[in-house]
C-alpha cells in the first residue's frame, strides 16, 4: 500500500460535485473507494466514513420532506444539510491534507 494524501484530499473534495450534478457526489467517492482502498492506506476508512456521512445526508433530507408541512421547519432544517454538505467535505479535505483525521458530525455508521 502507497501513502497517498492527495488521492485522499481529493476523494473528500468529490462529494462537492453534489453541486453540480446532483448525485455525483456519492458515485464518484463510491468509485474512488471500491477501487482504491487495497491501493492507498486509509481509503478504506476515509471511504466508508464518507459514504456513511452521504448516505446520512440522503436519509435526513428525506425524513425533512414531511417536516416541511409542518410549519416550514423542514425548510430550515434542508438548508442547514446543504450548509453541512458543502463545508464538512472542506474542512475534512484541509484536514486530511495537514495529516490530521477528518470528522463527519451527524452520520450514521451503516458501512462498518
Amino acid at each position: 500500500m502507497r501513502e497517498d494524501n492527495q488521492m485522499l484530499v481529493l476523494t473528500h473534495l468529490s462529494q462537492l460535485l453534489d453541486l453540480v450534478t446532483g448525485i455525483g457526489g456519492f458515485i464518484v467517492p463510491l468509485i474512488l473507494w471500491l477501487t482504491q482502498k487495497d491501493k492507498v492506506a486509509g481509503m478504506d476508512f476515509h471511504g466508508k466514513m464518507i459514504i456513511n456521512f452521504q448516505i446520512s445526508m440522503f436519509i435526513y433530507s428525506l425524513l425533512c420532506i414531511p417536516l416541511i408541512f409542518l410549519f416550514g421547519l423542514g425548510i430550515i432544517a434542508l438548508i442547514g444539510i446543504a450548509i453541512l454538505m458543502v463545508v464538512i467535505p472542506i474542512v475534512n479535505a484541509i484536514k486530511v491534507s495537514n495529516g490530521e483525521i477528518p470528522n463527519y458530525p451527524l452520520t450514521i455508521e451503516i458501512i462498518k
